[in-house]
């Protein structure tokens, strides 16, 4: 049976990660993990700390740098670390190499090349890099087609015109005499350099080949492991974007997993997918005549150094597009990098404490860089791909791109992060354990406060934290500062500037121990940033304007109210407001809100984002470009469901076509609003509230104040802000925050209104300011005894500041008994929690009254 989710806990190790790589999980759960940059990173298990360990000098243009690193099987003899990178200087090669990793250093001095790989470094892409060793001792690299992937018209990269060489795959995947665009099988010398293993593709001494290959056909085969009970290899390949169509009609723009039982061709540039056949492509003519036999492929390129006669091509195990799949219907649709994760064994866990679920033994994890999942596939008895399922799938990862086990059952994982080419604040490391019978605690820390000035003392709680088995008793233990304390609650004061890492670790009275971590940075106060107003700061009314004054001042800064961003619009939902107050929206597009959350709910992130370049251009610089252009809206629209190149250089962008077009819509006037000029609101003024329609009770008005400071004493910058958010004065009953009483709803009328109100009843609006407000009106029905509305301030016992009677029995004349009625409000200011309490002494356990909805009314 397949284990519920509350049998896995999930622990973030480390984040904020400048693009890792690949990871070598070391004795003693230790990791190390490279990144592409050059940085080498050892997460240290007994003090969870990460250290710096050393830093190659790389040439990281295009997707080349510091990719791959993987321990040698005699590693606990040896201490060999193997690392994969591109040189820096002018020479343009990707070396493999090895070094002694002691006593947490990179003894640099000891490095051993094994391989060097010409390159060329003129065009992007595809370096893929990844290192893995078989039981035999042999190591294995996956190297990238290192074609210029940008200016294919929307067909494969064989363009044989001359000085087009570096446009041309059949030089380098499909070239048996290169190491591009391939898996390689070596067996490491101790002396340095290699040997051939038996059983590669082509043996030594063959004619225009390499006898290192073991794979070829490769566009980008990023990830890839080995079944260390049968020997099969398998790969994810990154599929490229194409207009050409597969037989059945869908675009061949196909992600592949592939499963290798013994060395061969793997198909690219010629085939993808279940061996569909690409056009042949004429880059002097632009005509398009036909393909290649997959039985019996030939490299007839001028710039192909190998053999003509390929072997013959070999389809994938699975493979998916753009679109939604028809035969892995599972995978989702959009942007793809397909990559293949290991396969799990349980014998191979037997004393293992996290070990998973036989359910899981002989299934191979699959996993996503852009759509963020993972899958586990099974097979049948003869090795062929049965059917996948989702794994884990109660999380989202953002961009795993490496998974391995521990020696201890536990999967630890690399997430890549949000935008590519950067370091990202969600670029993490992590490690998964799974336990049976008895489940962890789920540690959650809670804070009052994340940042401030030295001194800071922090008050902390674990109430958040819980566990699924009832009945366990749990304990708390924390860890602040080199600083330990016991129980639920503790408090430490941070008496130095720093960044500081508080661990909690819940213990249930069967040995389970969850743990959680939270960050405090001490030596930055957020700015202080208010909205001063004299008018409502809860309701609007016809007719009625916002009056508004802009305070901010900042400890570590000089600030000036000219320097805060201020925003005011009318949000035709309000419930979208909440977008802008979580801080993840564009404050000043407050009409675009649809559009913008359209957008961080698709893959566009993977490529785009407002103002930092990544793959793709920045959304304010498409603004510009098409910004005032006749047709542009349904231009963009088109682009974005239908996918399409050639306007930001050739990578294409990947379609949506499971998008509405409304939706699309929405997406783009968001976008084209960022280039728009907008008028700076003054620090001080008055706004006339004059957007709404007469009976539109759903929209609200913000008022929205931000500023950043410019950090201090190493604390990155950060915000401080206010708002002010304005609603329509009619208020439905039912929407109360807290209540003791009933909720009816009429379908044939559309209402739903408050009823079972009985002496003592009473409903709660939390935070509601009654400044100007003089009366309020209940559109009640006399459905019983009748009985006082009594309005209290704060508390059920709070100062009364408005009484109304309502009276026993039907109200002549009214439809169904409902009534308005209009009660007067002492003068307050401030906002309050508003209990209406319903009093009526006399009735017994009988029911007062019904209510539809309140009304504040400021006359």
């Amino acid at each position: 049976m397949k284990p519920d989710s509350s049998h896995y806990t999930r622990t973030v190790l480390a984040e904020g990660l400048d693009e890792p790589m690949e990871m070598v999980i070391l004795p003693g759960n230790d990791v190390l993990f490279v990144e592409r940059k050059g940085g080498v990173r050892l997460y240290k298990d007994a003090t969870k700390e990460l250290r710096a360990v050393a830093n190659f000098e790389v040439f990281s243009g295009i997707e080349d740098g510091l990719l791959g690193v993987v321990a040698d099987p005699d590693y606990e003899k040896n201490h060999w670390l193997y690392f994969y990178y591109a040189v820096a200087g002018e020479k343009a090669v990707s070396r493999l190499s090895r070094m002694e990793f002691r006593n947490d250093s990179l003894l640099r001095s000891t490095e051993t090349i094994i391989l060097e790989i010409p390159t060329q470094r003129i065009y992007c892409c595809h370096s893929a890099g990844y290192l893995k060793f078989d039981k035999a001792g042999n190591l294995y690299l996956s190297t990238g087609d290192n074609t210029n992937a940008e200016e294919t018209n929307g067909y494969t990269p064989v363009d044989e015109r001359p000085g087009r060489e570096l446009s041309d795959d059949q030089a380098t995947t499909a070239n048996t005499n290169d190491l591009r665009g391939k898996i390689l099988r070596i067996k490491p010398l101790p002396e340095g350099g290699y040997a051939i293993p038996e059983g590669n593709l082509f043996p030594k001494g063959t004619a225009g080949t390499r006898p290192e290959i073991y794979v070829m056909g490769a566009r980008n085969p990023y990830r890839y492991s080995i079944d260390a009970e049968t020997g099969y290899l398998y790969f994810g390949d990154v599929g490229p974007d194409t207009k050409l169509k597969a037989s059945d009609g869908e675009l061949m723009s196909f992600d592949e997993i592939n499963q290798v039982r013994k060395p061969g061709y793997y198909g690219w540039p010629y085939f993808l997918g279940n061996n569909e056949v690409f056009g042949k492509y004429d880059y002097a003519t632009g005509e398009l005549g036909p393909g290649k036999d997959p039985s019996k492929p030939l490299n007839e390129s001028p710039n192909n150094t190998g053999m003509r006669e390929l072997p013959p091509a070999r389809p994938a195990m699975i493979w998916y597009g753009k679109n939604n799949s028809k035969y892995f219907p599972l995978v989702g649709n959009g942007g793809a990098s397909a990559m293949a994760g290991p396969v799990y064994y349980s014998k191979h866990f037997k004393n293992a404490p996290y070990k998973l679920s036989d359910y899981y033994d002989g299934k191979l994890f699959i996993y996503e860089w852009i759509r963020g999942w993972i899958m586990a596939v099974s097979f049948d008895e003869a090795g062929n791909f049965k059917e996948m399922e989702p794994f884990l799938d109660h999380w989202k990862f953002d961009a795993p791109v490496d998974m391995q086990f521990a020696s201890d059952g536990a999967i630890y994982l690399l997430e890549y992060g949000t935008n590519w080419f950067s370091k990202n604040t969600n670029a993490r490391l992590i490690r998964i354990e799974y336990a049976e019978g008895n489940r962890k605690p789920v540690a959650s820390i809670t804070v009052d406060k994340q940042y401030g000035a030295a001194p800071l003392t922090v008050s902390l709680s674990a109430s958040g934290s819980m566990d699924h088995d009832e009945g366990d008793k749990l304990s708390f233990s924390w860890l602040a500062d080199g600083d330990n304390y016991e129980g639920a609650t503790a408090s430490h004061t941070f008496t130095k500037p720093g960044i500081y890492d508080v661990e909690l670790t819940v213990s249930d009275n069967h040995g389970g121990k969850g743990t959680s971590s939270t960050r405090i940075y001490v030596g930055n106060t957020p700015p202080e940033v208010h909205i001063r107003t004299t008018s409502n700061r809860s309701f609007y009314w016809d007719g009625s304007t916002l009056d508004y004054r802009v305070e901010a001042s900042d400890n570590e800064d000089s600030v000036s109210v000219g320097d805060v961003a201020l925003a005011f619009g009318y949000i035709p939902h309000g419930k979208d407001a909440a977008l802008v107050l979580s801080g993840g929206q564009d404050p000043n597009s407050l009409r675009y809100l649809k559009g913008q959350q359209l957008i961080a709910d698709l893959d566009c992130k993977s490529c785009h984002s407002i103002d930092k370049e990544s793959v793709g251009p920045t959304y304010q610089a498409v603004a510009v470009r098409y910004a005032g252009k006749p047709g542009v809206e349904n231009l963009l629209i088109d682009k974005i469901i239908k996918g399409g190149s050639g306007n930001w250089g050739e990578r294409a962008m990947s379609p949506h076509p499971e998008l509405a077009e409304g939706d699309a819509r929405e997406m783009v006037r968001y976008i084209l609003s960022l280039g728009q000029q907008r008028q700076k609101l003054p620090p001080e003024g008055r706004l006339l509230l004059d957007a709404h329609r007469d009976g539109d009770t759903d929209g609200v008005y913000l008022l929205s104040a931000r500023y950043t400071d410019q950090g201090a004493n190493g604390i990155p910058p950060l915000n401080g802000h206010d708002h002010i958010l304005l609603r329509n004065p009619l208020v439905q009953a039912e929407d109360f925050d807290a209540g003791n009483v009933s909720i009816a709803t009429v379908t044939t009328a559309f209402m739903s209104y408050v009823y079972g109100i009985r002496n003592g009843s009473y409903i709660l609006f939390r935070g509601v300011d009654l400044a100007h407000v003089r009366h309020i009106g209940y559109r009640a029905q006399a459905s019983g005894a009748g009985g006082t509305v009594e309005l209290h301030l704060d508390s059920i016992g709070g100062p009364v500041v408005s009484r109304l009677e309502i009276p026993a029995g039907n109200f002549s004349g009214a439809e169904s008994g409902w009534k308005e009625m209009v009660g007067s409000v002492d003068e307050s200011q401030g906002k309050h929690d508003l209990y209406f309490v319903f009093v009526n002494g006399e009735a017994g356990d009988k029911a007062l009254f019904s209510i539809d909805w309140l009304k504040f009314y400021n006359r």
